[in-house]
Parts: structure tokens; sequence; C-alpha cells
């Protein structure tokens, strides 16, 4: 099945042109990225999708973990989690190649009410991504996905079959009760999900525990524990790492000086902000900008 998958990639990437990059699906919500190198530090944050490596092989810093994953197998990320993505397997000849889809909440719930069967949340945090195999059936599927882009007059009606098959082999699978957190209401991975919504929207602000621990409806001390369960990281680290990316994206995107961003994302010292900055991302702001934009598309931050 693995050369099955990686010959309808292929063949996807070549009909758009070919090379190295991101290739958006014409159905939305679904990518391809190829590249023919390693690349080292690209920090972003993921959204819930299934990032499953077809060729080559990935590594994730998420926190205080680290997640390696390979040929036929993908990581699940079920909330907005800040990481540094690497690629640390490809090659000209072997180039990485990975196909990324994003998880809508609402259709996962609507499959998984619709279970004979449905797994069953398990009584204690594991993390928000983790690594798990992928098996004939949901290859299957992800190769008749990348080729709908052949016949587009198709895909209104067989995208959101395939998308409900997906997520189907995804709860049925053996993970289905880490998967089906991110389709019930008010399993603990629902509860921070609310926090951290609340840490995007306010994120240059200071945001107390009590006052997140609210939003997620738990006490200070259980939403504290909760959190770091899944995250692997505390609120504060998780805030200052959306500041940080945030920062990152305006310096890049907006060509916005490094003291402008340091006060835009909500820091009181540009000095302190540098400093941050060059622990996180191993270099100075200034530095890391102009060495940003000589990156092709590959390597950006996404």
């Amino acid at each position: 099945m693995t050369s099955t998958l990686l010959s309808a990639v292929t063949s996807f990437v070549d009909a758009q042109g070919g090379g190295e990059g991101h290739f958006p699906l014409p159905t939305g919500g679904a990518h391809v990225l190829r590249s023919f190198r390693t690349v080292d530090a690209n920090h972003a944050l993921y959204r819930p999708s299934l990032c499953v490596v077809v060729q080559g092989g990935k590594e994730l810093l998420v926190g205080d973990d680290t997640l390696e994953y390979g040929v036929m197998q993908a990581l699940i990320v079920s909330m907005e989690t800040p990481a540094c993505g690497r690629i640390v397997a490809s090659s000209p000849n072997e180039p990485f190649i990975g196909v990324t889809i994003d998880i809508d909440p609402a259709i996962l719930r609507d499959v998984f009410e619709h279970m004979d069967h449905p797994p069953v949340a398990p009584q204690t945090d594991g993390p928000a991504a983790f690594v798990i195999d992928i098996g004939d059936a949901l290859a299957d599927c992800i190769g008749r996905l990348l080729r709908l882009a052949e016949t587009p007059q198709a895909i209104p009606i067989l995208y959101p079959a395939i998308l409900r098959e997906i997520y189907y082999w995804l709860l049925s699978g053996p993970h289905g009760g880490a998967i089906c957190r991110q389709a019930l209401p008010e399993t603990h991975l629902a509860r921070i999900a609310r926090a951290i919504w609340l840490l995007r929207e306010h994120y240059t602000q200071r945001l107390s525990i009590d006052r997140l621990a609210v939003a997620a409806g738990m006490s200070p001390s259980s939403f504290y524990h909760h959190f770091k369960a899944l995250t692997a990281m505390t609120p504060l680290q998780f805030q200052k790492q959306l500041r940080l990316l945030e920062a990152r994206r305006l310096m890049f995107s907006d060509a916005v000086n490094v003291t402008e961003a340091a006060y835009r994302v909500g820091y009181e010292s540009p000095s302190q902000f540098s400093r941050e900055y060059s622990r996180a991302f191993g270099v100075p702001p200034k530095h890391d900008t102009m060495s940003i934009r000589s990156l092709t598309p590959v390597a950006m931050p996404s």
C-alpha cells in the first residue's frame, strides 16, 4: 500500500508542476509537502490535523516532548499547539513527502455519533499530539482523496464521503479513544481547548490561571495539571510561544521591525523580547528575520 500511496502523491505533485514546497489539494483542507532536503527548526502553530508521512521522516518538538514518525505513520494533532517541526530524513533521490489533512471536530463528532460501537475516551489524559500507524484502509482513503484532483467535478460529491471514511478509520483504530476526545464536548481536551481559544484571542494580555481555569470549567490546580499533561508546557509557556510566533510572522510577512513586533505582541521590554526570542528560535530576532527571507517555501514558517 505504501507504493500505491506514494504513486498517488507523486502524480498529484507532478500535475501541479513538480518541484518542492506545499501543494494544496483542490478539495481544500489538505495539502502535500515535498522537500528534497532535511529542514531544521520550522516553528509553527499546528492546528487539529492528520499529518501522514509517505516517504522520509519527521520530528516534532512539543514543549518537553519529542515525537518521531516515519513512513506510513502519522502525527495526530488534537488541538492548536505551538511546536517545532523538523524534516529529518530526505534526499534528492528520496524526498520527504507528507500529506496533511485538517480535522473538522464537527464532522468527526457526527461520524462518532453514527458508529454502532464508538470508541471510549480514556479516563486519564494523554498528550494532544501523538503518533499513530497508518493501516491499508486509511492509506487507501488518502490515495483516493489525492486522485480527486484528476476529476474536480466529482469533488463536491465524493470529498465529503472520503473525509468521513478517513474519520471512521481513525476512530475505529487502536487510537480511536484518544482521537474521539476531539468529538466530545466535555473531555479534558475540549475544556482545555476553550482556555486555549482564550489565550489565542488575548495573547497580548496577562491572563491569570484563575481566568483560564474558569474558561475551562475547572479548578485552578486541576486546570494547570491537565493543561500541562495535554500540551507538555505550562499556560505561561504556551502563551509565550503564541507571542513569539506572531512576532516572527509580523517581522517576516509585514516587515515590522523588532521593537514594534515586541510591543504589538504584548512585551513591555524589547530587550526581554529579544532574549526570549533567541532562546526559543536559537538566533536573535533581527538575524532570524534575514535568514527566514532567504528560505524556500518548504522551510518557511507555516
